[in-house]
């Protein structure tokens, strides 16, 4: 006779499964669309659709806490991208989306000149499109509140890819059980998510965005997280030596139609 499983085990392995299955379905995910343009009359062409076609038809679908940024000034750097980020409960969500806009009248009408564009004379030269699932530290995006002029404000969007998959969820833990998010959060960076990039053209990495009101605060804080004794005990830690191999750093500003 084979012996049975007690039934106070069977009860603390179904809390356990329950609780992780409730805490995997609590991660976001998110979608970080990036348009390339080349001109003016191409960044009027976005900025009119995403403003008056595409927010208004995410927000009638119930999405909310859009994102649009564009690119600070930088004598260094040419400004020319536009980056949206969405948020999404959801897989399904995000799956069903294009299928929405597709059925939504306004949306049609409103972004007619972006969506009946002809060959000759696009919206945009070319988007790329990263999905995200947020971070056991942080689930949910955090609109940031930070205040003044959006055109001073400082949103900084970093990605860190790392050489191996094994390497990358080193990382990723380094931030999670290791503080790093916890660190970030008591020095007051703003965050608005950390999330692992699950489909992108640079994995493995991870991304996330911090924001400040302008950049001698920002410059400042990043200086107080490098001197901070919590961050030289995690960084010197045998098992996070070598996680990561480039980092990729965008400075970026809300657009007035941005939701934060």
């Amino acid at each position: 006779m084979k012996n049975k499983i007690p039934l106070p085990f069977l009860l603390i392995v179904l809390m356990v499964f329950t609780s992780f299955s409730s805490n995997a379905q609590e991660k976001e995910f998110y979608e970080l669309k990036t348009y390339t343009i080349k001109n003016d009359d191409q960044e009027k062409r976005m900025d009119d659709y995403l403003e008056k076609a595409y927010l208004p038809a995410l927000k009638r679908m119930g999405i909310q806490q859009i994102g649009v940024f564009k690119v600070r000034d930088d004598k260094y750097k040419k400004s020319d991208k536009i980056y949206v980020l969405t948020p999404y409960t959801s897989l399904s969500q995000f799956e069903n989306t294009e299928k929405m806009l597709a059925l939504d009248k306004a949306h049609l009408t409103d972004g007619a000149d972006y969506i009946n564009a002809k060959f000759e004379n696009p919206p945009y030269e070319r988007i790329n499109s990263v999905l995200l699932r947020a971070f056991p530290d942080m689930p949910k995006m955090r609109p940031t509140n930070v205040k003044g002029p959006r055109n001073e404000r400082v949103y900084e969007l970093r990605s860190y890819e790392s050489p191996t998959e094994a390497l990358y969820k080193n990382k990723v833990s380094m931030f999670n059980e290791g503080g790093e998010v916890k660190l970030f959060e008591s020095l007051g960076f703003n965050a608005v998510f950390y999330a692992e990039v699950i489909s992108g053209d640079r994995m493995p990495n991870l991304m996330y965005m911090t924001t400040f009101p302008n950049m001698e605060t920002r410059d400042s804080l990043w200086g107080n997280f490098g001197s901070s004794p919590k961050w030289k005990e995690i960084s010197s830690m045998e098992k996070y030596q070598n996680n990561m191999n480039k980092l990729d750093r965008e400075l970026v500003y809300p657009t007035a139609y941005s939701d934060y």
